[in-house]
């Protein structure tokens, strides 16, 4: 960069930078566009996942930019002007159409991420709008051979889903296609072995056109556009099954051949009922979505004035102060105003008791109100309330992929056409090879067998069975299943899940590391002991201090008047009151004066304390906050106010280490008060004395010295170290669960579902290696039987059928997984 360059002439850009993994990774990126022509300054930022670049236009382009952060292997988008769309798709079959369609829109300029989910016919488009329209990806899909649409969510109360439609109309064409060739199989069975049937050919031929023609139309439609744009997917390999053996059944009109009309008719039948029980079986799968949906309130009582009126809720607008009765659900999310009642919130946390509220509580839009008469106002609606975020986050992990999923991806790319070779194949090897394999089939004594049958009969059925039986949908339907499941199934528990690649992660982590303000303890201080001294009672102590402290903003402060009052003592108003940072209060409590504070209060007022330090070190070392209480000039009290533990703490970190999982705690405590804390929680490694900012650096040890890390935290505060962290783990974070930096959100405070977000990224995960080991092996077994002509392709239509029901059936039976932490079972 030369210093000619004017001022007015350089910009200033922020990039969004993906792939960073270390330090080492922001130096390299840094370097990269540093040392560019025409770049004045540039700057990254590893935490922040950002890069600050300041640079002469005229001389490097922004595209190059871009492209020069590409190649050092950190892809990046402009920041501010990166949005995403989620787009339905119909037309797709099976994992290659997904493939193609993945693959068209990550080719478009200004795409920079998509992901097309198979079985929820869905594509999540992350793109540029300065560079591409909505509209262009839409033609896009289009240009591919499939419809596109923008999806604008699940509306409830409105039109059927797609799913449930999609289920209707492969009823109907399942029933259609099995009736007839129900009826082809019938006769077939009358004319071989009861009556010969005059005509009966010509019956099967028109008895064969409602299957093939009619109900199976969508399937040859379907190889027809990917013939078209040079491709084939799994309604090429059903066409060629079915179509081409009854077209080449009709020359049997003219001349004396082995035709195959009852074949024809059973392969398209037993197609669509497989594509019918998946449909089935894949509607069940996203019910999560569905369930979340149908919970949403549909009408609100509002006041306007003193006139009570029912509106539609997507009326409501912030401020309106809503009347919730007893009973009925509150309508959207806001704070109490008026009454207090209990809420069930099990439907969004998962916690069974009801929560009491009051006026200044947060309540969940569609939970329901119990006994009290509540007036709410209204904070967020339509899109923000705190149900649409849950179904947007579960939408987004059902849409993503794990890293397993990429080599499955890459060979349904040419598993089509490898299976069409394999066909050719099979039909030249029974061609060339004839008695080599009728010997095979005669040795297992196949009724297909038959010496009076031509080998090119043979060869055909055995090239027809290749290609009906091999299964690439099963493939594609291992992971996407298995994600929709365990995504639902986290939502239900309050544990919501962003992507898939945090499902892998999760379940190889080493050691979770937990912040301890708010994670593992309560995060509110509470008066844990109260020793006094001199004759003084314990209701005089807390009348004293708790005066005092009434007139103080510190939160230990506030704490000690809590106690007061939750004994019942009535407090008075203190006189003189005076603050000193990091020491104490001190002032007079009706008449007497009177002082709450540290070592360094006490040695400022002249009041000898050296006769209490033993009790008081001994506070501090479990790990509480002791004070002093002085009351005219003479020691009366210590008072420790200690922020608890969580209940469920000692046994989730006990729970966790028989895991296998190490534990570790970040605090800005001393390490004597740390350590005490960590002793009481059964936490194997502190690290205390950090700062805010000194997090990131702590997280990065523990990978250095351990490996894969987890780090649990409130998500805001935390956010810089939950990015760092391998997995970011967001916790209590009530009605907001967008949390951008946590990769796995938990709606509760409980420890107890940090272990069963474990159990269920392990769980999950085990189900997909479970789909993929029956889809690689049921192709591995099926396809070369085939080829030798050990199985008819009537069996292999239902095979087929079967491996990819098999896929759904195997990921539904995630839902009996276990995830409730051991100690919670033994308290039952």
């Amino acid at each position: 960069m030369t210093e000619e360059t004017p001022q007015d002439k350089l910009e200033k850009i922020t990039l969004r930078v993906g792939g960073m993994s270390c330090a080492s990774c922001s130096r390299r990126l840094e370097t990269a566009l540093g040392k560019t022509p025409g770049v004045l300054s540039a700057r990254v930022n590893f935490a922040a996942e950002k890069a600050y670049v300041e640079y002469d236009p005229e001389k490097v382009p922004l595209d190059d930019l871009l492209a020069i952060a590409a190649e050092a292997g950190y892809p990046g988008e402009v920041e501010g002007e990166s949005t995403s769309l989620t787009v339905q798709i119909s037309g797709m079959t099976c994992s290659a159409c997904s493939s193609r369609v993945e693959k068209t829109l990550k080719q478009l300029p200004g795409v920079t991420e998509a992901s097309v989910n198979l079985p929820l016919e869905k594509a999540r488009v992350h793109y540029n709008p300065q560079t591409i329209r909505a509209e262009d990806i839409l033609a896009a899909i289009a240009a591919a051979g499939y419809e596109g649409r923008m999806d604008t969510g699940p509306v409830p109360g409105g039109e059927r889903d797609t799913a449930e439609e999609t289920m209707e109309k492969a009823f109907r064409k399942m029933v259609t296609a099995s009736a007839f060739a129900g009826a082809i199989m019938v006769l077939m069975v009358i004319h071989m072995f009861l009556w010969r049937i005059p005509g009966y050919f010509s019956i099967t031929v028109l008895l064969a056109v409602p299957p093939i023609f009619v109900a199976g139309a969508e399937t040859h439609r379907g190889t027809w556009k990917a013939l078209r744009h040079g491709s084939a997917n799994m309604d090429t390999l059903v066409t060629l099954g079915s179509l081409v053996p009854y077209l080449l059944s009709l020359l049997g009109f003219i001349f004396p051949i082995t035709t195959f009309i009852e074949m024809a008719a059973s392969i398209m039948a037993l197609h669509l009922v497989g594509r019918y029980l998946e449909a089935r079986a894949k509607g069940r799968a996203s019910q999560a979505i569905k369930k979340l949906v149908a919970l949403e309130a549909k009408k609100a009582r509002v006041l306007v004035g003193d006139e009570e009126r029912e509106i539609p809720v997507e009326e409501l607008r912030p401020g309106d102060l809503m009347l919730v009765k007893p009973g009925e659900k509150i309508p959207t999310d806001g704070i109490v105003r008026g009454g207090e009642s209990s809420v069930d919130e099990s439907m969004a946390t998962g916690e069974s008791l009801p929560v009491q509220k009051a006026p200044g509580s947060e309540v969940i839009g569609s939970t329901i109100n119990g006994q009290g008469l509540l007036r709410v106002e209204a904070t967020r609606i339509g899109k923000d309330t705190f149900l649409a975020q849950v179904i947007r986050l579960v939408e987004e992990c059902q849409g993503s992929k794990v890293p397993i999923q990429e080599f499955a991806d890459r060979v349904t790319g040419f598993f089509v056409p490898l299976v069409l070779t394999i066909a050719l194949g099979a039909f030249a090897s029974w061609m060339l090879f004839p008695d080599f394999h009728r010997g095979i089939v005669e040795f297992f004594n196949f009724p297909w067998s038959n010496t009076a049958v031509p080998h090119i009969a043979l060869a055909f059925l055995a090239a027809t069975a290749v290609l009906v039986i091999s299964c690439p949908c099963a493939l594609g339907l291992a992971t996407p299943t298995a994600l929709m499941v365990g995504s639902g199934l986290g939502a239900e528990r309050g544990i919501l899940i962003r992507n898939g690649e945090a499902i892998q992660t999760m379940k190889d982590v080493k050691v979770i590391a937990f912040d301890k303000t708010g994670t593992i303890t309560r995060g509110r201080p509470e008066v844990t002991d109260i020793q006094t001294f001199n004759g003084f009672t314990r209701e005089e102590a807390l009348f004293q201090a708790g005066s005092l402290e009434a007139a103080s903003e510190h939160p230990l402060g506030a704490a000690i008047t809590e106690a007061a009052k939750g004994e019942g003592i009535k407090l008075s108003p203190p006189e003189k009151f005076a603050s000193f940072t990091g020491k104490g209060v001190k002032g007079l409590v009706e008449g007497r004066e009177t002082l709450v504070g540290s070592r360094k209060l006490l040695e400022a007022e002249g009041i000898d304390y050296q006769a209490f330090t033993g009790p008081l070190e001994a506070l501090e070392d479990e790990g509480k906050t002791a004070m002093f209480l002085a009351v005219d000039g003479q020691v009366r009290a210590l008072v420790a106010v200690a922020d608890t533990l969580k209940d469920d703490a000692p046994a989730a970190m006990a729970e966790l280490e028989k895991m296998g999982i190490k534990t570790a705690m970040i605090t800005g405590d001393n390490r004597r008060t740390g350590e005490a804390i960590a002793r009481r929680a059964g936490i194997r490694r502190v690290l205390a004395e950090v700062l805010p900012e000194g997090k990131v650096r702590e997280v990065k040890r523990l990978q250095e010295e351990w490996g894969l890390t987890a780090m649990v935290g409130d998500g805001i505060n935390d956010a810089p170290a939950l990015k760092q962290a391998n997995v970011g783990i967001a916790i209590g974070t009530g009605t907001d669960v967008a949390i951008e930096a946590a990769d796995i959100t938990l709606i509760k405070g409980d420890m107890g579902d940090v272990i069963a977000a474990l159990k269920l990224s392990r769980a999950t995960f085990r189900k997909i290696r479970q789909n993929y080991f029956w889809a690689w092996f049921y192709n591995a077994v099926a396809i070369p039987a085939a080829f030798l002509g050990l199985l008819h392709p009537m069996i292999g239509a239902a095979a087929m059928a079967a491996s990819s029901l098999n896929v759904v059936l195997n990921s539904l039976r995630l839902r009996r997984a276990n995830l409730e932490p051991s100690y919670t079972k033994s308290r039952r």
